[in-house]
């Protein structure tokens, strides 16, 4: 027999506990209903192009970043560009124009192991069909026209440090308004002003709707963007939690500049009771927003509330996991496990609620039988439990994660 060194990837990801793609599909199959909705969802933005977003929630530990990672999996299976990432310090929700670049990149292309696209945006023509269709989408149909001089600057400059300026600019590099109409007077010849003055904190929309666009002109089916640790925007200050909510809204319930785009955000299930009624966001939001101005937020703060939770796996689809685990690790060091399937359950069970300390306490099981012949009685025990307000939390996350 030998290595399987695909199979001992998979092994040693979830020993890590480091969260992967192929691990994401494989471990995340038992959620069959909520992956039924979310492919139902995939569907309708595909055919349709009509925008829309999810949240799902679940405790520390349960699986959500797995199913985000089948998400993408099931994403790139239907020709759809997928987008990654967590929220922290650096990708706070309240300021999107610093989660645009984080997403920028981090973005995949079906068929692509490395994320990025700038190839694509380089290997366009100043007169293609496709180049005249985005001009004419970046000056006819974003809340400023801004894109539309950076686009046909950058396809007709032939200098490559201001094409590579440009460039960055799409990157979420924001060059200044007035180097971009500098450009393109020396290119063109003309003297130019927006149509609205471009402010980043203001008009970051604007990009992600010509991403959405972009995308599907190079023949993709739509663009699915991915947020994790979504809870982490229960650590801003009152009001910038608001105003994250608000950009929240866009994604959730996305306008219809954004083409065939699909938001899936990930969240700790103890955010509602930790920071909503917690922290009193809806007497928040009537005082910072009252009336229709803070409807957008109402309706994501009920989103939220009332996400899709990620329940415990029953024991038949534990040992579902178990009995695919032992075939994995067997392949992984070319070996033929024996083990009591009742033995490797009962320790599986006492170690825990967490999915996450399942797994490492059936691989720990397997590693001594492997290692010794005798799997021992010991196992990997749950080291967290706490709330949301606990200052020790993001510390845990590193070590964990």
């Amino acid at each position: 027999m030998t290595f399987d060194y695909p199979a001992r990837h998979m092994i040693e990801a979830l020993r890590s506990g480091i969260p992967s793609r192929a691990v994401g599909r494989y471990f995340s199959e038992s959620r069959g209903e909520i992956l039924q909705e979310i492919i139902h969802d995939l569907d309708g933005v595909r055919t349709s192009g009509v925008s829309k977003g999810r949240v799902i929630n679940g405790k520390y530990g349960e699986g959500k970043t797995h199913l985000l990672n089948t998400v993408f999996s099931l994403a790139h299976s239907h020709n759809m560009v997928v987008s990654m990432i967590s929220l922290s310090k650096e990708t706070p929700f309240d300021k999107l124009y610093h989660v645009y670049k984080s997403i920028v990149n981090n973005t995949y292309l079906p068929n692509h192991i490395q994320p990025g696209f700038m190839e694509e945006f380089e290997a366009l023509t100043p007169s293609s069909q496709q180049s005249n269709e985005l001009l004419l989408y970046a000056a006819k149909q974003l809340e400023t026209d801004r894109l539309y001089y950076v686009l046909r600057a950058f396809l007709n400059s032939d200098d490559q440090d201001e094409r590579y300026l440009l460039q960055t600019d799409l990157e979420g590099d924001f060059v200044a308004n007035l180097q971009v109409k500098q450009i393109y007077g020396r290119i063109f010849g003309e003297k130019i002003k927006f149509s609205v003055n471009f402010v980043k904190s203001q008009h970051y929309q604007d990009y992600f709707a010509f991403l959405s666009r972009f995308f599907l002109s190079l023949g993709y089916s739509g663009w699915v963007l991915l947020f994790d640790e979504t809870e982490l925007t229960g650590r801003l200050g009152k009001k910038t939690r608001l105003k994250a909510y608000a950009n929240m809204a866009e994604f959730l319930f996305p306008n219809k500049r954004f083409s065939s785009m699909y938001s899936l955000f990930a969240i700790s299930s103890s955010y509602t009771e930790d920071v909503i009624e917690g922290k009193h966001e809806f007497e928040s939001l009537q005082e910072w927003y009252p009336g229709e101005s803070g409807k957008p937020i109402r309706l994501v703060l009920e989103a939220l509330s009332n996400s899709t939770q990620l329940v415990p796996l029953t024991k038949s689809e534990i040992r579902e996991i178990v009995l695919r685990l032992i075939d994995f690790h067997g392949r992984s060091y070319a070996w033929t496990p024996q083990v009591d399937i009742d033995d490797l359950l009962q320790v599986v069970d006492s170690s825990g609620y967490l999915l996450r300390t399942k797994i490492r306490s059936a691989i720990e099981y397997l590693d001594q039988l492997y290692q010794y012949g005798d799997a021992g009685s010991s196992s990997v025990q749950s080291v967290y439990s706490g709330t949301l307000d606990e200052d020790d939390m993001p510390e845990l996350d590193d070590i964990l994660q």
